[in-house]
């Protein structure tokens, strides 16, 4: 598929993200975060500019009118120009009148020389050739692939924050119908407020049946999971697996009972809550005598049902009513979005971690010398901090640390990331710029935080002769400092375009040498304690580490 064609994200929702207002600051800075440059915003239905951007070219988008309008349409991502190396988005959006507007913005590829001729681009953003160039040089270059996934992300988070809202609202309808009793209002306030991504649907169920047997006047109440639906953990289960029952006070019947009595009422999860009393319970037929009064209701999101909530048998010999069914109701609800939300996330976990893959690849393929140069420098650095004693969290933050650790040699130009004579005082300069770069690149990743130190400092030395920042000793991060080390003995190990990998002898004389002047020698004696480890681990073939995805729900 050419890179003009149309980018096909079946997984993003078409209708796309409500912003505030079509020329809202927050429209602006969300796309500013997620690209690092402005957009230009036109209505989707006239193709009307509505708010240009001032580092954008000011092009005739009254002649792309229609291919804007045509955008808005289709509800999803498309490059509307293809012009190498320029490459021309529209995104999609929905501002919070219901008004469709078009984001467009022009993206680079890749470098540009300080002479080519940029004659056909110049005429394609209406501007001087030599405006172009000095336009074009300005910018970070993108593959179509990188962007293509970043606006995957873009629309899938702004996706889940709209669901979000709307999901809110609807608790707050449904609090509103059940605002009859206080004890009812409380019970699903204390819900909510343990609504934490980090915790299972089993661990929320347990909390929700102690609470609510305060409140259902019913004997006991049981808490149906199907399989793979009791949290973050049991995502995997494997076919055949047992649901899991849960119940809190008298529960005379278990799992494989209340499954076959749920079948047998014929039970149809778009239907309203099954209500059963002493009309049908009392027949011949009825095949539980010691239910005598039921309450049902399914657990729902979307089309997929992972459980049922039922009350079983009324405390005072009564009969269960419209109120009992309608907080049964909306206690369902919450789990429903609560099932959701968890699995919600962990494609959006899933999507960053297929993205930070995807970037590291796209530094491999600009330098083939590196090639797997950050996958071990990543495994490297989770066995030196192993060694070090550093907690699970710290590890799994340095593992994406050196993957992503020379992030911004993506933008650095291909003639002098791959030359092998030595580098001038300039192409040097221009070489130790991939560490600001990629700070830029990542900085408005919330999630990545933790990566950020790393990519920015582990350039630094410990007699404090390194880079950008000069930071000697403790001042520099414990995870840079380790990940300095990591990157140092690949590089060291491995053939590059200048020398041939040097001896193991070599590169242990150099980093015992270099301890407590330009590496830690503290990570450097760890070096030494994990040595026959960390070389098996640089000959074994890539296998990322698994990551623990909860660190991205925080």
């Amino acid at each position: 598929m050419s890179i003009s064609e149309e980018l096909r994200s079946p997984s993003v929702d078409p209708v796309a993200v409500v912003i505030p207002s079509p020329s809202s600051h927050a429209m602006k800075a969300m796309l500013e975060r997620a690209y690092g440059l402005q957009f230009t915003i036109l209505d989707g239905q006239t193709g009307q500019v509505l708010s240009a951007a001032p580092d954008q070219p000011a092009r005739n988008w009254e002649l792309r009118a229609a291919i804007c309008r045509e955008v808005s349409r289709r509800g999803r991502p498309e490059f509307i120009d293809d012009e190498e190396p320029l490459l021309t988005l529209g995104l999609p959006l929905v501002d919070a009148a219901g008004n469709a507007v078009v984001a467009v913005a022009t993206f680079l590829t890749r470098s540009v020389k300080p002479d080519e001729d940029l004659s056909a681009q110049a005429e394609l953003l209406g501007i001087r050739p030599r405006d172009a160039l000095s336009w074009a040089r300005r910018q970070t270059p993108w593959s179509a692939e990188v962007l293509k996934h970043i606006s995957d992300f873009v629309l899938e988070g702004a996706q889940a924050k709209r669901r979000s809202k709307q999901l809110q609202q609807e608790a707050d309808s449904l609090s509103t119908q059940i605002a009859s009793t206080y004890d009812e209002i409380s019970l699903l306030y204390r819900l909510t407020q343990n609504l934490k991504l980090s915790q299972s649907n089993e661990d929320l169920g347990r909390i929700a049946l102690e609470w609510m047997k305060e409140v259902i006047p019913a004997a006991g109440l049981v808490l149906q999971l199907a399989p793979g639906s009791g949290g973050t953990a049991s995502l995997a289960h494997v076919a055949g697996s047992q649901p899991m029952l849960l119940s809190c006070g008298e529960c005379p019947i278990n799992s494989v009972q209340f499954t076959a009595l749920i079948a047998r009422l014929g039970a149809n999860p778009q239907r309203q809550p099954i209500v059963i009393n002493r009309s049908t319970t009392a027949q011949p037929d009825w095949p539980c005598p010691e239910i005598r009064q039921m309450i049902a209701v399914a657990l729902v999101e979307g089309e997929h049902v992972f459980g049922w909530l039922a009350a079983l048998n009324h405390r005072q010999g009564g009969e269960f009513g419209n109120i009992d069914a309608s907080l049964l109701s909306s206690v369902a609800a919450i789990f429903g979005i609560h099932g959701g939300n968890l699995d919600l996330y962990r494609k959006r976990s899933e999507l960053l971690v297929e993205i930070i893959h995807a970037l590291t690849a796209a530094v491999d393929a600009k330098d083939p010398y590196t090639c797997g140069h950050s996958d071990r420098v990543a495994r490297v650095a989770v066995r030196l901090a192993e060694e070090l004693g550093c907690d699970a969290e710290t590890v799994d933050s340095l593992y994406l640390a050196g993957l992503l650790h020379d992030i911004g040699k993506i933008g650095i130009d291909d003639s002098i990331l791959r030359k092998v004579g030595t580098l001038s005082d300039d192409e040097y300069e221009h070489i130790k710029a991939h560490v600001n770069i990629g700070h830029r690149m990542l900085n408005d990743l919330v999630k990545l935080e933790d990566v950020l130190p790393v990519v920015l400092h582990h350039h630094e030395s410990w007699d404090g002769a390194g880079y950008p920042s000069h930071l000697d000793a403790q001042q520099i991060p414990l995870s840079a400092r380790i990940v300095a080390v990591a990157d140092a003995f690949d590089a060291m190990s491995s053939d590059r375009p200048y020398r041939k990998a040097m001896p193991d002898e070599t590169v242990d004389r150099i980093l015992e040498t270099g301890a407590g002047q330009q590496w830690d020698p503290e990570v450097v004696k760890a070096f030494f304690r994990a040595r026959e480890d960390i070389r098996r681990i640089c000959h074994e073939q890539p296998q990322p580490a698994e990551l623990e995805l909860t660190r991205f729900r925080r």
